[in-house]
Order: structure tokens, then C-alpha cells, then sequence
């Protein structure tokens, strides 16, 4: 399938070595494979190597279980100079009933690195659809929320 280059999407099945006791796939192996996808969203986007600096708003909405196909929706929403916002849908799909839920959101902020481990401009992103247009917008609210928070609450040492 072809794709823009600000987009991804990967699929994995869910098998009994992601699982708790409970046969619901562990938070911690959606966060890893979250992390995986925008990765590979945002350095196929800048064309680079590129590092996590944030995660906001992961809402685990509904449990996965084993046996499930889980498929992440990422897209490039917005950029800075050297970083990027990855939204992420993931939907898991019942193999059998083909029944598919809106399980799990969030959004990444990633940083594009050059070859000595320094931040590296990015292109900036066009959005040109009405969707890309409002993720867009969205984005950026997110952005200034952060740095509004930022600026309330300094680091802890």
C-alpha cells in the first residue's frame, strides 16, 4: 500500500507471550510497540535518526486480548524545527467476529538527530486534507499547552 511519507501503519498479532495472568495484553508491550511505530513514522518522515522526547495522553480505553490483530494508525501531525508530533490510533480486531475497537490513543513528540547526536531540522509538514488540517490545528494546541506547563512547573532536579 502507498503511503505519504508522514504516515504508517503496522499490524501485530497479539500471541500469549504479550499477556498477563488475566489473557489481556501488558500496557508495557502496547507502550513498546507505540514507541516502534512512531519511530518508524517520524524517521521515514525526516529521513533520519530519531529519539523520543515525550508521550502525552495515552488512554487505554478498552483491554486487548490475545489472539487479537492490533493495528497502529500513526501520522506525522505536526513539526517544529527538529521535532515532531506522531498521533496514534491503534484499533484491535477480533479475527474471528472481525469486530474492531478504538482501544488506545496517544501522541508522541520525537526528535530528529543528525550523524554526532545533535538535533536536526525537519521538513516542515503541509497539511492539505481537512483532517490533516485539524490534527494539525490540534497539534499545535497540544504544544502550547505543554510549554504553558512547562513554564508554570519547572523540571524537578
Amino acid at each position: 500500500m502507498d503511503m505519504p511519507a508522514h504516515q504508517l501503519t503496522m499490524t501485530v498479532l497479539m500471541t500469549p507471550d504479550t499477556a498477563n495472568f488475566a489473557g489481556k495484553v501488558h500496557g508495557g508491550t502496547i507502550l513498546k510497540l507505540l514507541d516502534q511505530v512512531a519511530y518508524a513514522c517520524a524517521s521515514r518522515y525526516a529521513g533520519r535518526y530519531v529519539v523520543t522526547l515525550s508521550v502525552d495522553q495515552v488512554m487505554f480505553r478498552q483491554p486487548i486480548h490475545v489472539g487479537e490483530l492490533v493495528s497502529f494508525l500513526a501520522s506525522v501531525n505536526h513539526t517544529g524545527t527538529t521535532s515532531m508530533e506522531v498521533g496514534i490510533k491503534v484499533i484491535a480486531e477480533d479475527i474471528r467476529t472481525q469486530d474492531k475497537r478504538h482501544v488506545n490513543s496517544c501522541f508522541f513528540t520525537m526528535i530528529a538527530m543528525d550523524d554526532d547526536g545533535r538535533p536536526a531540522a525537519v521538513p516542515p509538514l503541509r497539511p492539505f486534507t481537512p483532517d490533516e488540517r485539524r490534527r494539525f490545528a490540534a497539534a499545535q494546541a497540544r504544544k502550547a499547552q505543554r510549554q504553558a506547563a512547562r513554564e508554570i512547573e519547572p523540571p524537578a532536579a
